[in-house]
């Protein structure tokens, strides 16, 4: 039994990775803002699931609040942390773009100082598939160069992940960053696309299509990735023996225990392939609104993970057409709305 840390424990994959952590037996605790970047009626439902579980404490407090992360870090002592509390979302970055420097980048220092303080064993850490950004091969590889983002949420999370490398360096604090693909699953987001696509055919209203349906994205079901943060969690990096300073290779390091690794189902499917299941599993028809595709977008994504199966024994398993099933149960339960 240990306890951890997991920030984000009120949204979507943090929730069902605490969840994960109380089966096991591990005592958790939780830190979440339940901001309003999205209805907190659902983030508090996520919640209050949790705090009926023995073994669950939760903390109300904002990642960019120094003090505030340094107090929890002194009266928990969590020995280690799995960081998934972050401003989310492509097309928001556009919008308020002091969001992510708030709690992307601030909040993130404070998370590596409090780990630092703690001397914790392990910082598991939320990436993303966005920082592939302008990289036009296919699959996307760890071992890719990514030094073209192109929102500032994915340059954000490239932040990240060379932040925890310094403090891997300088302070020995073990860190994996995982680049999280498309995860959809029940308890979703309300911003992505499943949930806004259920949600409009149930109540009768078109969909936005953008990329006129030709996208392709790394569908990833949330307990493949629950799977995936847990093992990670499990196993910490050391420095890599084999790494060469003169061909540096981006997802280890030879001077710091630390690692990237990809998490995504390795499969990349088109949108109007999405759509067509969604429709099979609600019994209605969408009614379409092509649009063109959205500033900030890529028009595919796809996970090359061998190395994530060897260093973690990951493998996705959950086929489209069940997950979205799944999806589609918890949705109509959740809010009442009837499918066919």
């Amino acid at each position: 039994m240990a306890r951890i840390l997991v920030t984000g424990s009120a949204g979507f994959i943090g929730s069902h990775v605490a969840h994960r952590l109380l089966d096991r037996g591990d005592e958790v605790v939780g830190l979440d803002n339940l901001n309003s970047y999205y209805d907190p009626t659902l983030k508090r439902a996520r919640l209050a699931r949790l705090e009926a579980r023995e073994g669950y404490r939760h903390s109300t407090i904002d990642l960019a609040d120094r003090d505030a992360v340094a107090a929890l870090f002194a009266q928990t002592k969590p020995d280690r942390v799995i960081n998934l509390a972050a401003q989310a979302g492509v097309r928001y970055s556009l919008e308020q773009p002091a969001a992510y420097v708030d709690s992307n980048l601030v909040g993130f220092a404070n998370i590596l100082e409090g780990c630092r303080s703690a001397h914790v064993e392990h910082l598991v850490f939320a990436s993303t598939s966005t920082v592939y950004g302008a990289n036009a091969k296919f699959p996307s590889s760890v071992h890719d160069p990514v030094h073209h983002p192109i929102t500032l949420y994915s340059a954000s999370k490239l932040a990240n992940e060379a932040m925890a490398h310094a403090y891997a360096h300088l302070f020995g604090i073990p860190s994996t960053g995982l680049r999280f693909f498309t995860v959809y699953g029940p308890w979703g987001r309300p911003d992505m696309a499943l949930f806004k696509f259920t949600d409009a055919i149930l109540r009768g209203r078109p969909i936005d299509v953008y990329g006129e349906g030709a996208m392709q994205r790394d569908f990833t079901y949330i307990d493949d990735i629950v799977t995936g943060v847990v093992a990670a969690l499990d196993r910490a990096p050391a420095a890599d023996p084999a790494w060469n300073a003169l061909a540096p290779d981006p997802a280890t390091s030879g001077v710091a225990p630390w690692r990237v690794l990809n998490l995504g189902n390795s499969r990349s499917m088109e949108l109007m392939r999405y759509i067509e299941v969604l429709e099979e599993k609600v019994g209605r028809k969408a009614q379409l609104n092509m649009l063109p595709m959205q500033p900030g977008d890529v028009a595919r994504t796809e996970a090359e993970v061998t190395d994530t199966q060897a260093a973690l024994d990951y493998a996705p398993s959950m086929p489209i057409e069940v997950g979205v099933g799944r999806f589609v149960d918890w949705y109509v339960d959740y809010f009442r709305v009837g499918a066919n």
